[in-house]
């Protein structure tokens, strides 16, 4: 494994003999770290998804926004936050921490929740949203990375599945929470929007008292620019791919608003927003499990064709009936693709710039999130809502062409074959 992994990028012993120093301690299977990963994952993410599914609605029953300034507040907070993820990845790599930047980027994110629930406009939100997406953005690569380096990387599928399933599984606590808190508080969103804080404490408190991460060199003068150079063909292939991908990717805020435009009550819509991402948490660690085994890019193309057919479900639906099965699978195909694209990733990028690889990464898709919500918003606003999603499933299906090229060239290379 390290002989081959030395071919392509660099001398990794020092690295190895680190990383098996952190694998030593685990807890039910999962190195200390992973298994801590997904804790504060579930946290966190039940203190978004209780605000999150209720942003969109708050905005356009409350505050009586139109469907284009909602594209551009997720737009605009989206963008901010992947700037943000190259950056925060490659000053992790540069100061050889991670742990600090996720300690503070989670709790960045906790501080968030007043502002929301204090907003009379939607400058106000777009504030809160910003600062969330802030604290995202520093957390996010340090916290990959640290994931990456605790396992081998023939299990990092494996890893990074169960991080998603249990990122995700918050998700699915959160809007049942929020679906909860709003029939006891006759739809009162501020309330809930408050108790989101709690969670995200209790996120931050975890971190501080398990994530542990061995001491490494600073690379100071060596990391001086945040850069292409380190990485090879692989990487920017793979990069463009998923930054195409995105761009159709619109903001999961349009999915809720389609959920709403064909009927279905305003209550009911977390318990929809529930189902896809119980879906999405049951699928992440199997998926991982069989990409690992079978080949990642085999699971993730299957994930990038079942994302183009879902958005014409979503186009050309007429009842709000044909709603719950589309979330369904919607949460299948994040459950093919969001953890396994780090796992993969994880394979094909030096051992001394994992943060700076998966910064970059997170901030091409997440930059494209601007765009990609503009243009979602335009085209429910000036076409019609169904063109939203054609546009989406059309950059899907020219994705997995190139995706599909990608796989051949890899396959027509001398290296030797793995399993990804």
């Amino acid at each position: 494994m390290i002989k081959k992994y030395r071919r392509g990028c660099c001398n990794t012993k020092p690295f190895q003999k680190n990383r098996s120093k952190m694998k030593s301690k685990k807890i039910l299977g999962f190195e200390r770290n992973v298994f801590t990963a997904g804790l504060v994952s579930f946290f966190m993410d039940v203190s978004s998804e209780m605000i999150y599914p209720l942003v969109p609605l708050f905005l356009a029953n409350t505050l009586g926004i139109n469907k284009s300034v909602i594209g551009l507040i997720e737009g605009i907070a989206e963008s901010a936050a992947s700037l943000l993820k190259g950056f925060f990845g490659w000053a992790s790599d540069k100061l050889g921490k991670r742990k600090p930047f996720m300690t503070i980027g989670y709790g960045i994110s906790t501080l968030s929740r007043p502002i929301v629930a204090l907003a009379f406009s939607w400058q106000h939100v777009l504030g809160a949203r910003i600062v969330d997406r802030f604290g995202k953005g520093m957390r996010t690569a340090p916290r990959d990375a640290i994931i990456a380096e605790s396992v081998d990387q023939a299990h990092s599928a494996r890893a990074f599945g169960f991080h998603r399933a249990m990122d995700t599984m918050g998700a699915v606590v959160g809007p049942l929470l929020a679906f909860i808190f709003l029939s006891l508080f006759a739809n009162n969103y501020r309330k809930v929007f408050w108790l989101s804080m709690v969670p995200g404490i209790i996120a931050v408190v975890l971190i501080i008292l398990f994530i542990t991460e061995k001491g490494r060199e600073s690379k100071g003068l060596h990391r001086s620019r945040l850069t292409f150079k380190h990485f090879d063909w692989k990487f920017r292939y793979f990069i463009f791919i998923t930054t195409l991908f995105a761009l159709g990717n619109s903001s999961d805020a349009f999915l809720i608003l389609r959920a709403q435009n064909l009927g279905m009550a305003v209550k009911t819509i977390p318990l929809v927003y529930l189902l896809f991402n119980l879906v999405y948490s049951i699928s992440s660690y199997p998926a991982g499990v069989v990409a690992d085994k079978f080949g990642k890019k085999r699971v993730m193309l299957s994930g990038f064709i079942l994302f183009a057919l879902v958005y014409s479900g979503f186009a050309s639906c007429k009842t709000a009936g044909f709603i719950w099965p589309l979330f369904a699978f919607y949460g299948l195909f994040m459950g093919l693709t969001e953890g396994i694209q780090r796992g993969f990733l994880a394979t094909i990028i030096p051992a001394d710039f994992k943060a700076t690889a998966f910064g970059i990464y997170n901030m091409a898709i997440g930059i494209t999130m601007f765009p990609a919500s503009l243009i979602g918003g335009w085209l429910w606003d000036n076409v019609s809502p169904s063109a939203t999603f054609y546009f989406g499933a059309i950059t899907a299906g020219l994705s997995s062409i190139l995706f599909i090229l990608f796989m051949f060239r890899c396959r027509n290379e001398s290296e030797p074959k793995t399993a990804d």
